[in-house]
């Protein structure tokens, strides 16, 4: 199992919102099977890239690379969704005192 455990966790939102360290192949293929929305290119390619993953065929840098794309794309990145978050309450904030 540790050659499937990523050098760094993806941090994602999940379901309500909460948020979600995924710190490994089986993790990432597990939220791309559960996946809700809409299944792209990009969901297939990561999906593709943890099944190659499990089968010790890829690395497991390789399937975390097409996850973090994935969730990227999807706008649910921690980070990045707490940034435009952010942004969001700024712009509010700075229309209120105009």
């Amino acid at each position: 199992m540790t050659d499937l455990r990523f050098n760094n966790p993806v941090s994602i939102f999940m379901g309500l919102g909460f948020p979600r360290d995924v710190e490994n192949v089986l993790e990432a293929y597990d939220v791309l099977l559960e996946w809700n929305g809409t299944r792209d290119d990009d969901h297939a390619a990561a999906i593709a890239t943890c099944r190659d993953a499990i089968a010790r065929m890829q690395p497991a840098a390789q399937a975390r690379e097409a996850f973090q794309r994935f969730v990227h794309n999807k706008g649910i990145l921690t980070e990045e969704a707490l940034d435009r978050a952010a942004l969001t309450v700024a712009q509010e904030w700075g229309q209120l005192g105009a």
